[in-house]
């Protein structure tokens, strides 16, 4: 029997081997990804993703808080407004966070400059991260870059936050290609009898978790690859989305992790699941993890979404899930009551039945 041998070739008139050439075209179709961190909760998801570390991705902190960027782990951190504010923070105005951003925009701009995908990760309510965070995707509007918005929406107990969340995350939507967010009201359900720290922790967490996970998917060769082709035609002019994470272990692991993460969506979704114009679904496991399971969260996925929504997912190995398997969800295009609140029913009044008009009595005029 012969051996087969597989030979490089070299292109005569350049010089270069196959070899050279496929690792210049992966280094070239490879997205360039910048993930930035706006504002206080911002800061916090990046150096969470630093902490962990990500592949192929840069990542800035942007705040108008010297202080608290003192403590943020991120590749590039910038002070925004430093004429605004003075390094002082954007005392919870949002015309200030967003004065500070258009100070610096020129800055961030060419730090982002040549990127294909761009997260903008913040917390909605507050100053800087809601004011600034809208100026900086707007400016990012004309870049050719598929921007995500990833974001916080305040407890209902807070209303004057809720209210700026709301305003200023119409624009944001306006301003990104879509837009995940993450009712803090949800957080509730999931971490609602941990310690303070702890439960913040769990914002942190799911948004740093999909962050990252979509980034390392795109830039890693894995079990399932994410194609960067097809997230932009999920993402790319997707609204609201809504995310929802779910984890098992044992038997049918896969299809019980992503029925709970497509059943657990951390907003209100208006028409429930099978209304989503999208979905991105991630599928993390150890080695232990098998196509056939990946296949069959698939397939989960295909009974709740229409069948005319479009549907792309990956599947990453981490040996830390060995045993187990997590998922998580994007649904793009979906309506939430958050930004469309019903109107309040308008009070019917009633009125006495108007009599009918007595016939004129006939005089020695009439006629």
């Amino acid at each position: 029997m012969n051996n087969l041998k597989v030979q490089e070739k070299t292109d005569g008139a350049v010089g270069h081997s196959w070899e050279e050439k496929i690792q210049a075209a992966v280094a070239e179709s490879n997205p360039h990804i910048t993930i930035l961190g706006v504002g206080g909760a911002g800061c916090n998801i990046v150096s969470w993703i630093k902490e962990r570390g990500v592949t192929g991705s840069r990542i800035l902190a942007l705040n108008t808080d010297a202080n608290h960027l003192t403590i943020t782990k991120a590749d590039t951190k910038i002070l925004i407004g430093e004429k605004t504010c003075a390094g002082q923070g954007a005392g919870g105005y949002p015309e200030r966070g967003a004065d500070a951003m258009k100070e610096t925009l020129p800055e961030v701009i060419k730090e982002v400059d040549g990127s294909n995908l761009v997260f903008i990760a913040t917390g909605m309510g507050g100053g800087t991260g809601t004011g600034a965070s809208v100026v900086l995707a707007e400016g990012l509007k004309n870049s050719g870059a598929v921007t995500i918005g990833v974001t916080t929406i305040p407890f209902a107990v807070e209303r004057a936050r809720v209210q700026k969340a709301r305003e200023w995350l119409a624009r944001l939507r306006a301003a990104c290609d879509t837009v995940i967010v993450i009712d803090n009201n949800k957080l509730l359900k999931v971490a609602g009898t941990m310690p303070v720290k702890r439960a913040f922790g769990v914002a942190n967490d799911l948004i740093g978790s999909f962050v990252k996970s979509v980034s390392d998917a795109i830039s890693i060769p894995s079990l399932v690859n994410l194609d960067f082709a097809d997230l932009r035609a999920v993402m790319e002019r997707g609204g609201v989305s809504a995310i929802g994470v779910g984890e098992a272990g044992y038997e049918d692991r896969a299809k019980r992790a992503l029925r709970m993460a497509l059943e657990t969506q951390l907003l209100d979704v208006n028409d429930g699941v099978g209304r989503a114009k999208g979905a991105l679904i991630q599928v993390i496991g150890g080695e232990d993890m098998t196509l056939q399971e990946v296949n069959d969260a698939g397939e989960v996925a295909s009974e709740y979404l229409s069948p005319d929504a479009k549907m792309i997912w990956g599947a990453v190995v981490e040996p830390t899930y060995t045993g187990h398997i997590r998922t998580m969800v994007a649904l793009t295009g979906v309506e939430s009551s958050f930004l469309n609140p019903p109107k309040p029913a308008v009070p019917v009044t009633s009125f006495p039945a108007s009599k009918p008009p007595e016939p004129k009595k006939k005089g020695f005029f009439s006629i």
